[in-house]
């Protein structure tokens, strides 16, 4: 078994797992992964669906190792893509050594979702520990979040509920100790100082994706994807980054790019200057848009994204 030492010098036996954090789509997953990594592995937007993948967020406190496997948000399916979405995480909740389902507990519609989360993940239980966390309780009056707790409680039976504010991080400092609790003893995952498994490329391609989440409208945001093709560094620290945003029409593509390149302008030095505050290094970004008609019904596109063609 590896050890670990606490301040003090003192041996202790590591433990190590996966948590996975579920939820309805915009009830702070990312957020929330953010706050416990303490710092940002997962782009955060308003609207909803912003996680594609599963992305993993690794911390390390005392003998204990937590990796954080950030979601996308469970609801119901229309396309392949979203159906491909809903079924990683689920399959990261069977996978896990704990469940955590996130509540965006101020939003009526979520609160509903939830519901039927927490009793799918009841069918699901096996040996893994289900958490409940309500979000945003500073949104909420304390005897509706009362009632909620009982609800959800009544459907998923779960191991132990907590109140939080993941923004501002109220209350997620409880969750983490009960989560680093719940880890079995294992070797570490990963190597301690990793907040992450995301490559820089990753990385920087999800900044640019978040960048276009941000300052596009509607359901454009939805049809793009956004890849890293060139990473390439220099002898003075600098890095240049070429990326390719992919959209379905040309429609789209003028969209991105905006009149004269205003909107395709503001994305790349939105996007260059948190790259740069990331690398802690001058960063320069170079962005190119490409229509292709059906990369989002492309196994290539699936695969590259660790999702499963066929959900």
């Amino acid at each position: 078994m590896t050890e670990a030492r606490h301040p003090g010098g003192a041996a202790a036996e590591t433990r190590a797992g996966f948590v996975a954090v579920l939820g309805a789509p915009n009830a702070g997953k990312s957020t929330l992964v953010n706050q416990l990594v303490g710092q940002k592995v997962s782009i955060v937007t308003p609207k909803p669906q912003t996680t594609r993948t599963r992305v993993l967020g690794i911390m390390v406190e005392g003998p204990a190792q937590l990796v954080l496997v950030d979601t996308p948000g469970i609801f119901a399916p229309q396309r392949r893509l979203d159906r491909a979405m809903v079924q990683a995480a689920w399959t990261a909740a069977e996978e896990a050594d704990v469940a955590l389902l996130l509540v965006d507990a101020s939003a009526k519609r979520a609160v509903e979702d939830s519901h039927a989360i927490a009793e799918r993940l009841a069918g699901l239980r096996a040996q893994r520990a289900n958490v409940l966390a309500l979000n945003k309780i500073d949104l909420v009056k304390r005897e509706a979040l009362l009632a909620l707790v009982a609800r959800l409680n009544g459907a998923g039976r779960f191991d132990a509920t907590f109140m939080i504010a993941a923004l501002s991080g109220d209350g997620v400092g409880d969750l983490k100790r009960d989560l680093l609790a719940r880890m079995p003893e294992s070797p570490w995952l990963y190597p301690p100082d990793d907040a992450t498994t995301a490559t820089q490329r990753d990385l920087a391609a999800e900044i640019t994706r978040e960048q276009l989440f941000l300052q596009l409208r509607q359901e454009l945001p939805y049809h793009l994807a956004v890849e890293t093709e060139a990473w390439e560094e220099f002898d003075d620290g600098s890095v240049r980054v070429q990326q390719v945003v992919t959209v379905a029409r040309d429609s789209h593509k003028a969209m991105v790019i905006g009149k004269g390149g205003t909107r395709i302008k503001e994305v790349r030095e939105k996007a260059q200057a948190e790259l740069a505050a990331a690398e802690g290094r001058p960063v320069h970004l170079f962005l190119t848009v490409r229509v292709r008609e059906n990369w989002a019904e492309d196994p290539a596109t699936y695969k590259a994204m660790g999702l499963d063609w066929d959900a």
